[in-house]
């Protein structure tokens, strides 16, 4: 099962650095970095209106408990977003590169 889990970041350089752990961990397969987005959200009591940059990481089901507790620890924000959405459909080939290129 292919997995894609979206997680923000304050600037390319880091969406980059954790991405690139993350890719030689073998806790993704592939991280899309995503410049130019806009979050705005409430934080401890405060409006923020703040630019980040988006990952798109792709992993397989069995790593993402793994992925999730070492991204909260290479992640600079106290509480970074880390959503999980199970892919509907994926290529037969690239959902076997996926599961191949990430360590369970």
């Amino acid at each position: 099962m292919v997995l894609l889990v979206f997680c923000t970041f304050p600037d390319a350089d880091t969406a980059a650095a954790v991405t690139k752990t993350l890719v030689g961990e073998k806790l993704v397969a592939c991280g899309t970095i995503l410049p130019g987005v806009r979050s705005i959200y409430e934080w401890e009591g405060k409006m923020e209106d703040a630019s980040e940059v988006l990952v798109l990481f792709k992993t397989a089901g069995p790593a993402y408990a793994k992925l999730e507790k070492r991204l909260l620890k290479l992640h600079p924000y106290d509480m970074p977003e880390i959503v999980a959405l199970e892919a509907g459909a994926a290529s037969k080939g690239y959902a076997a590169w996926v599961a191949s290129a990430v360590n369970g």
